[in-house]
């Protein structure tokens, strides 16, 4: 090598640009392992979803209480949410997609799979909820922009819909996704570290009649044991569900029922109570108490309607609080 350089004449402008060859070189270098240690830090960066409940929260005064309720099923209003959350974390750690068949909820469980209906048109769809919200307090349910387009409110924005928790996919999906993190947790796949010994048998076989061991003699007695090993099935260390995914991105059609909008300022024990409430919400309108049978116990509801549409209900809820009734909310029935 030493001998190549003698044998060459360098001047001040060769070096110049030996150095700037060689600058630029480092720059591109250190540019591509930029980009690569950018690629390697997105691809690590994967959500990672869990089963979660959560404890008890508390938005804008209102006191929220997440809990596993295999028997929910609500009517309210619904709406939508799009591409101001697309691409961020949800609330259980999944990566939200406005393209998907997702929805948010203040209470259910995440993952768990909810029915939901829209009572003005008849459309059903099955959506997961892996997110919470909503929290404006005359909403029950936030869905993904798809999920808005197939229901058929994309364009009005909200609607009248029934939702219904789907108890058995949802406690499959609960399992499996518990399953899950633990074996991310202890690593995968399962390993056995000492397996049982299997159980070996003797038995003596004889030799059918006639039957030779050497040429031109005939076998007098059995031949020595013979070793069969019987081995019972191993019981392997694994997790399995029974449920599948659910059908997505299958509508079905219902029969439309006629529905009404309320303002349901609370549900009272006593007669008396209501009453009075009803006596004070009187000047916003027409107030009815009916009363209903919940764990056998009579219960009388006070509301306010009906309203012929949700901007007029959003309205009216909003002074039936001002008027005291905190927990006042949107009734569709």
């Amino acid at each position: 090598m030493k001998d190549v350089w003698a044998g060459m004449r360098i001047g001040p402008l060769g070096i110049s640009l030996v150095l700037v060859v060689f600058v630029l070189s480092a720059c591109a270098e250190t540019e591509f392992l930029i980009h690569s240690a950018k690629r390697v830090t997105g691809s690590a960066d994967q959500a990672s979803p869990q089963y979660k409940i959560g404890k008890s929260y508390q938005i804008q005064g209102t006191w929220y209480y997440p809990a596993e309720d295999f028997g929910y099923e609500e009517t309210g209003i619904a709406s939508w949410y799009g591409a101001q959350f697309h691409g961020r974390r949800t609330a259980n750690g999944e990566i939200y997609d406005m393209n998907t068949l997702t929805a948010a909820h203040r209470t259910l469980p995440m993952p768990s799979f909810v029915r939901v209906t829209n009572l003005g048109n008849g459309r059903s769809l099955i959506l997961k909820v892996n997110d919470r919200g909503p929290f404006a307090r005359n909403r029950i349910i936030d869905i993904s922009r798809r999920g808005a387009q197939l229901l058929g409110f994309h364009d009005a924005g909200t609607a009248r819909v029934r939702v219904q928790i789907m108890a058995d996919k949802s406690r499959a999906i609960a399992a499996r996704t518990k399953s899950e993190v633990q074996l991310a947790e202890v690593g995968s796949p399962i390993t056995v570290a000492r397996l049982p010994k299997p159980a070996v048998a003797t038995e003596s076989l004889t030799l059918p009649p006639g039957a030779k061991t050497s040429p031109g003699k005939v076998n007098p007695t059995p031949p020595p044991p013979v070793n069969t090993a019987r081995t019972a099935p191993q019981k392997l260390a694994a997790i399995t569900t029974s449920a599948s995914e659910p059908e997505t991105g299958v509508v079905t059609v219902g029969p439309v029922t006629k529905t009404n909008i309320y303002i349901q300022a609370g549900a009272f024990g006593q007669f008396e109570n209501a009453n009075k409430v009803r006596a004070r919400l009187s000047p916003l309108g027409t107030v009815k108490i009916t009363s209903v049978l919940v764990d056998g116990r009579d219960l009388y509801r006070v509301r306010v309607g009906p309203l012929t549409n949700v901007a007029d209900a959003d309205r009216l809820l909003g002074r039936v609080i001002g008027s005291g009734y905190s927990n006042a909310r949107i009734i569709v029935d």
